[in-house]
């Protein structure tokens, strides 16, 4: 059932094109699974976030912040209450060594800007998938390089609706990790400090990762990306290569014959199925090696209900 007196407090924060009713999340995701939101809402305006959380809070709906979908398995039932993505808070602007950009840019796009400006320090982003506010929540990191090395300060919403600046040490940057979730912060823009540089020199770096990246990474098919943490010690990858997983499937779930660290989509999955395989990828390692492969992808919602 639509709850019509929600539906129009949200169309009194936002233009109508911006509130959609029972829209299927596979369609806002990298994996391209994922059941209905009961409302998704795409904000234009950091005061629009605001708003939306602040009514959330008051009306006591379930809130939840999806990004761009890149690192994250929505489950087949969806997710109830106000889901927001902020793909409208793209803007990304520099100023002298200093870019600005908003949550909702791709973080490829970002590396993209630093490259025009020639700043180098992003270098390592141009083939990260997610948004700005991704790449934050999980201090995104590529080819020895991470967000914590070059992020300046931030600003926020918080779990209140107020807003926040934050340095990067305030965020507890570390491996794939930071007090984002935690704390339940909704960020809005980042500042990078980057270097100048010479444009040919950071070019060439660039297109030396993507060479890397699309020749190593099955970019053919629908994926989050990579599944798992590094284990100390080992590679992900390596571990379920060396436990004869590749090419395994639930459904219309691959372990990845290209890269044994991607799970991908490959026969339009569930996300039971891409869970099921995930779990059988841990389950196996755990008997051939003795090591817990940890999930770096976020899995979020609600089982169908039978």
């Amino acid at each position: 059932m639509i709850n019509h007196d929600l539906y129009h407090k949200l169309i009194s924060i936002l233009p109508k094109k911006d509130v959609l009713v029972d829209e299927y999340l596979k369609d806002h995701t990298y994996t391209r699974l994922g059941g209905k939101a009961d409302f998704f809402v795409t904000p234009e305006t950091y005061e629009q976030v605001q708003q939306v959380v602040k009514l959330a809070n008051k009306e006591q709906v379930p809130f939840t912040l999806l990004g761009n979908g890149s690192n994250l398995i929505v489950k087949d039932g969806g997710i109830r209450g106000i889901v927001m993505n902020l793909h409208q808070l793209n803007q990304i602007h520099t100023d002298g060594t200093t870019l600005v950009a908003g949550s909702g840019a791709r973080i490829i796009d970002v590396s993209r800007k630093a490259l025009e400006a020639e700043l180098t320090g992003l270098e390592f982003a141009c083939g990260i998938p997610g948004s700005v506010g991704g790449a934050l929540y999980m201090n995104a990191g590529a080819y020895g390089g991470e967000i914590k090395d070059v992020l300046a300060h931030t600003l926020v919403v918080t779990k209140e609706g107020e807003r926040l600046h934050l340095t990067a040490d305030e965020l507890d940057l570390s491996y794939r990790t930071s007090n984002i979730p935690e704390k339940g912060y909704i960020v809005l823009e980042a500042t990078f400090q980057l270097q100048k540089g010479d444009y040919h020199t950071i070019r060439d770096v660039m297109d030396d990762l993507t060479f890397k990246r699309e020749s190593k990474q099955p970019l053919e098919y629908p994926s989050c990306g990579s599944v798992f943490k590094r284990p100390p010690g080992y590679f992900a990858g390596k571990l379920i290569q060396d436990s004869g997983l590749q090419g395994t499937r639930v459904g219309g779930a691959e372990v990845s014959t290209k890269h044994a660290g991607f799970i991908v989509n490959k026969n339009n999955a569930t996300a039971q199925e891409y869970i099921d395989l995930i779990h059988h990828v841990q389950k196996t390692v755990k008997e051939k090696f003795g090591v817990q492969l940890e999930r770096e992808v976020r899995i979020i919602g609600e089982d169908l209900k039978s």
